[in-house]
């Protein structure tokens, strides 16, 4: 059983639902160290005043906020006094349909256990949530801070993901053009036409993260002793004449219709052999270039396994 790193209740009206909180994410970033080239030695961090260019203990640090150039110092007790009453709780504000929230304002996703004994009333509320097809717009209080949250479900488990507050998503209107461009109808249905190309259902299995596994073909190559090989990376080509270009993507992909994102054998049986030899490339497979496409596959699984 994973270890909860929250414990509270789901308040539903009069119903309180008992919970503990799971981290849904485990991120497989590389633990990179900052080392010194010298000897090898890690490098350490010590807190330093700037004022004085001394290190200061923990005892002596406090948080503090500047507020019109002056320093207001924060203690422990006014963090306190700003929390909620119902710190232990996740509060349903309203339920909404699940396209009516914006992807943007979703941050970081959360899985929501029940706690010993309290079973029925946790299947009672999945249920109910399933069922109405909403999510639930909850207020919480995490990390000391109160967070803006939406409760889902997902095959039959409650989900808790937090979500930005709507001032904290910048606006559009730099960002947008102030004039329209207009889009030509022959460069619009060959647009249509390649996406129809790359459309397929959603398998988050078919991606992966292919800078890891660069990265880690290169630690491995320099733990044999052998050199790595530093491949400039290509500028992309400005689009001088849309309309052949997109007529060129289209013919290149022409065998791609229906074929959604399924990747079949360990993600690679689908994969075109241009697809191949770059994750043979980022595997620093020796003889590549001559292979077949069953070859690379072969080739690709072994490197992995």
């Amino acid at each position: 059983m994973p270890r909860a790193i929250w414990t509270g209740s789901i308040a539903f009206g009069l119903v309180n639902a008992p919970v503990r909180m799971y981290a849904a994410i485990d991120e497989h970033d590389l633990d990179l160290h900052l080392v010194h080239v010298r000897d090898g030695s890690r490098i350490g961090y010590v807190k330093v005043c700037k004022e004085e260019g001394e290190p200061v203990p923990d005892d002596e640090i406090a948080k503090g906020l500047e507020v019109d150039g002056e320093l207001v110092l924060l203690e422990p007790e006014d963090f306190e006094a700003a929390e909620s009453e119902d710190y232990k709780a996740i509060d349903i504000l309203a339920f909404v349909r699940h396209d009516e929230i914006d992807p943007i304002y979703y941050e970081r996703s959360f899985y929501l256990g029940p706690q010993e004994g309290a079973e029925k009333v946790y299947s009672l509320l999945v249920e109910a949530l399933r069922r109405a097809e909403l999510t639930g717009v909850v207020r919480y209080v995490f990390h000391d801070r109160e967070q803006l949250g939406a409760l889902r479900v997902r095959d039959g488990v409650l989900v808790l993901a937090k979500m930005h507050y709507a001032d904290e998503v910048r606006p559009l209107e730099d960002i947008r053009p102030e004039k329209a461009a207009k889009v030509d109808e022959r460069e619009l249905e060959l647009a249509l036409t390649l996406v129809e190309r790359f459309s397929g259902e959603f398998d988050p299995t078919a991606y992966e993260d292919r800078y890891r596994e660069r990265l880690l073909a290169i630690v491995r190559k320099k733990r044999r002793g052998g050199e790595v090989e530093r491949v400039r990376p290509q500028e992309p080509k400005e689009t001088s004449d849309l309309l052949a270009a997109l007529q060129e993507s289209v013919a290149r992909h022409s065998g791609r219709r229906g074929r959604g994102t399924g990747r079949g054998r360990n993600g690679l049986a689908s994969l075109t052999v241009e697809e191949l030899a770059e994750k043979a490339r980022a595997l620093d497979i020796a003889g590549r270039s001559k292979m077949t496409k069953d070859e690379l596959v072969a080739a690709i699984e072994q490197e992995a396994s």
